[in-house]
């Protein structure tokens, strides 16, 4: 029997003596759990993803000392006796001989776990499966390996260590089960690290994938996720054992740092696997906001920002903007600037100053009319360059206020302005972090509900005034403007969005869908005309299976058209 910890833990990328701090710390509690081995994520030691910093070698190196430096602090820490296994970055770890090494300057880079015990390494894997897809270009920086690695512990008869997308192979997987199958001796478990990023509902992806991989190998596979933000991806942990008919015998929760210990025999008992801890999967839209949240926390954190600003409208934009950021870093972090101008509406100031007052934050009113109205007289401005010139001045000021106060611009665009363009470059797009990019209008709505929902179960203030939910969104750069008189409808909108950027639909495939013909020619304009908006506006968590940034690299000069050139408008 092998009692297994999976530490699902929370590491910044670079900070590589921190990494080996946080390993030991962690090792010290599996071992106090009784633990034979404690497997870490995917490189938890230099971090993930890591980029182009896996071809530079002063980083590689610095990734391999700490791989030998913590097999002799863990014996030093009285912990050589626990078998602990790490992600790291090396270099030729299980090279083919044939791998031409052009292009990359560092040599043979490689995604690699490393085991240790009794201060020595005891054994060295490489990832045999390279991610090409969506978030994941790893083919342009590591070579993969070709070996099995197989775990010795102590008292049991070991694991099977894999990274990541090896696991999602079918050939790497049957391959697996038909080579455990006419071993003498099976391991006890199949282990998996990973830093496997979130996407809405992809725990349940990740359930079904273990359970089939479980039960094609014959043996309980542990799966021990990576937690925390990195720029604009999030890792979810939601760590996991399952059995090899599929049962979920243990689980951690999802976004925090957490042990998960359970035993595993080396035969499968007749009377099946006794569970271990099980914590439930968070419900929509708990998970989405948790998401944010944690995003939000570890981008302005791990970049050294302990406070924010946020231009705060009343709108509901900025009204969920400025909960997250106060669910995030706490309401003393968290400075809203409301900016009025003279078409700025009464309530949109009560508002503002309501959510402030609710949610204990900072709160500043800064009316930007005589500022406006210099550039207006000095320029000579009309018209959308007027009304442009609003936000521009906000932007100025929230920008002043970050410098001299050493604040993090949070930008509170979602994904539906994001992908028409209807923002303003240079203006509300200003800031270093973009809390709700990803998520659509619609979304953002449900969001406000379920937070005041969560707030009433607790007891505690609802932090979005209704009146921010309720009244039609307007930006308020013109006497009685709506978004509705630049957009359609958001619940036909975002189906459109999704259709197109999410699901890479084609015109003909949108039509076929229902969609009316001249909606999605204009959403379709809209949306191909505002790349080069989008190359500009700050990062910010990604939730979806498609979100503007790294997933959906698109270029700005480009002639092609979905829709019809000669079309409306």
């Amino acid at each position: 029997m092998v009692r297994l910890a999976l530490a699902q833990v929370n590491s910044c990328l670079g900070d590589v003596d921190g990494s080996v701090a946080l390993v030991r710390s962690w090792a010290g509690r599996a071992a106090a759990a009784g633990a034979d081995l404690v497997a870490f994520p995917e490189m938890v030691l230099t971090g993930y993803p890591v980029e182009d910093m896996a071809l530079r070698g002063s980083f590689i190196r610095a990734s391999q000392r700490a791989v030998s430096d913590l097999a002799d602090m863990l014996a030093a820490d009285g912990l050589g006796g626990l078998t602990v296994v790490v992600g790291y970055l090396d270099v030729g770890v299980d090279t083919p001989p044939d791998v031409s090494l052009v292009g990359r300057p560092a040599g043979p880079v490689q995604n690699c776990a490393a085991v240790l015990r009794d201060g020595r390494v005891l054994a060295r894997y490489a990832k045999r499966h390279l991610p090409n897809y969506g978030v994941f270009d790893e083919y342009r920086i590591f070579v993969p390996g070709t070996r099995r690695c197989r775990i010795d512990v102590p008292g049991s008869s070991g694991v099977e260590l894999t990274i990541c997308e090896d696991i999602w192979r079918d050939a790497l997987v049957d391959g697996l089960a038909a080579a455990v199958a006419t071993e003498t001796r099976a391991p006890a478990a199949l282990l998996v690290i990973n830093g496997s990023p979130y996407e809405h509902n992809k725990d349940d992806v990740r359930l079904a994938l273990c359970a089939d991989r479980a039960r094609r190998v014959g043996r309980p596979l542990a799966y021990v996720n990576l937690v925390g933000g990195q720029d604009d991806l999030v890792f979810d942990g939601g760590s996991l054992v399952v059995a090899p008919d599929g049962t979920v015998l243990a689980r951690s929760p999802q976004f925090i740092e957490d042990l998960l210990v359970l035993d595993l025999p080396d035969e499968a008992p007749a009377d099946g696997y006794a569970p271990g801890p099980l914590a439930d999967p968070l419900p929509d839209p708990a998970e989405i906001w948790h998401a944010l949240v944690l995003g939000l926390r570890d981008y302005a954190r791990k970049n050294g920002f302990e406070r924010c600003v946020l231009g705060l409208s009343g709108g509901i934009d900025s009204a969920v903007t400025a909960a997250l950021a106060v669910d995030a870093l706490g309401p003393a972090a968290v400075l809203c600037v409301s900016m009025p101008s003279r078409y700025s509406s009464d309530h949109s100031l009560s508002d503002a100053a309501e959510l402030a007052r609710r949610t204990g934050a900072e709160y500043r009113v800064v009316p930007i009319q005589p500022m406006v109205d210099e550039f207006v007289r000095t320029l000579g401005l009309t018209g959308v360059a007027e009304e442009n010139v609003q936000a521009r001045v906000r932007g100025v000021i929230l920008m002043g206020i970050s410098n001299s106060e050493g604040r993090l611009v949070l930008a509170p665009g979602n994904k539906s302005e994001l992908a028409t363009g209807y923002s303003t470059i240079y203006g509300d797009a200003v800031g270093g972090f973009a809390p709700i990019k990803d998520v659509s209008k619609t979304l953002v709505w449900e969001l406000a509900r379920w937070r005041n929902a969560e707030a009433r179960r607790r007891g505690e203030p609802e932090p979005v005034p209704a009146n921010s939910i309720d009244k039609p969104p307007s930006a308020e750069l013109r006497p009685g403007q709506r978004d509705a008189d630049s957009l359609p409808p958001y619940e036909i909108l975002d189906a459109v969005i999704d259709g197109y950027v999410t699901g890479d639909r084609g015109r003909e495939e949108l039509l076929a869908a229902g969609f009316d013909g001249e909606l999605v020619d204009r959403v379709v304009r809209m949306v191909d005309a505002a790349e080069w908006k989008r190359r500009q506006y700050p990062i910010g968590t990604k939730i979806t299976t498609k979100a503007f940034g790294r997933d959906r690299r698109l270029p700005i000069t480009n002639r092609w058209r979905e829709h019809p050139v000669s079309g409306p408008g």
